[in-house]
């Protein structure tokens, strides 16, 4: 069968429904001579009877059971864009399929995402994380609105793509609130020596909090590398050791994670950044993102 009339299914689908030729054919307006005949074309091009008779009734066989499944989908679809369609376009939901870096606090993506679902307008969100380097691939391709990032790309090698600044948070240093009341005084000089969860996606401000040990001598044992931001904070949680999380989020990572803060770094700051397709963003839903968190950039 190279190609499905789909006038035929939608033929067989509402004699289906109503149980009969007769009753079907006053639903569509067609004669019940012209219906059986168009049933009988569309039984010919799937090869099998979809109905047999049993005391004046249509039954359908397994082949017509079969194909109920598929022609049920199809036309519950077309339904729901008739609906759609009929609405004003101002009023229709719109997609926004967004990435997120996987090394981007799970709270501070709802953060950044937020304003595009609060707007007037109807949002579908598609969200989805993973590697910076292979959302702005799939950005390139169409396949993505927006990818929201903690790394600066290097616009050279990215073609029409800009990016946005976001507005940033300076770290914070989070445990378990016997271990935290036990840091706080003589901090950072405290830390020596202490557990460290470490995040495993080479999460940029990672680094900066490595080199600000540094530069304050201070040396941690790292107890655990997770690639979850979620996770690091359960582990921390259970007392296993210290971790970092933006500090625009601390009131949320204590009250959530029954955590306690230890200090903030304010030398070390989480950049973020969102990046889109030409300079000029058409998306309402990405508008609202960058209008709401972005910074003024500076043009000297």
């Amino acid at each position: 069968m190279e190609q499905l009339n789909l006038r035929h299914l939608y033929y067989f689908w509402v004699i289906s429904r109503e149980g009969s030729i007769a009753r079907a054919s006053e639903v569509l307006e067609l004669a019940p001579q012209t219906l059986s005949g168009q049933l009988a074309t569309f039984e010919a091009s799937v090869g099998g009877r979809l109905f047999i008779r049993e005391r004046r009734k249509l039954i359908l066989t397994d082949l017509g059971r079969m194909i109920l499944t598929y022609a049920d989908e199809i036309f519950e679809l077309t339904g729901e864009l008739a609906e759609t369609l009929r609405l004003d376009p101002s009023e229709r939901p719109l997609t926004l399929r967004a990435g997120v870096s996987a090394s981007i606090h799970k709270l501070i993506a709802y953060y950044l995402l937020q304003p595009a679902m609060a707007g007037d307008r109807q949002i579908q969100l598609e969200c989805q994380t993973g590697r910076t380097e292979d959302m702005i691939l799939s950005l390139k391709r169409k396949e993505l609105d927006v990818v929201l990032t903690d790394r600066m790309p290097r616009l050279q090698e990215e073609g029409n793509l800009t990016v946005h600044p976001l507005a940033g948070s300076t770290m914070s240093l989070f445990a378990a609130p016997e271990l935290a009341r036990g840091l706080r005084k003589g901090f950072p000089a405290s830390l020596n020596g202490q557990p460290l969860l470490a995040n495993a996606t080479d999460a940029p401000y990672f680094e900066r909090l490595m080199n600000w040990f540094s530069l304050k001598g201070v040396r941690m044992r790292l107890v655990a590398r997770v690639d979850d931001s979620a996770l690091i904070k359960v582990f921390g949680s259970q007392g296993y050791g210290v971790f970092a999380a933006p500090t625009a989020i601390r009131d949320e990572v204590c009250r959530q994670y029954e955590v306690e803060q230890i200090a903030s770094v304010n030398e070390v700051v989480d950049e973020l950044f969102a990046i889109t397709r030409g300079r000029n963003i058409a998306h309402e839903g990405v508008r609202a993102i960058c209008e709401a968190h972005g910074v003024p950039q500076d043009t000297h």
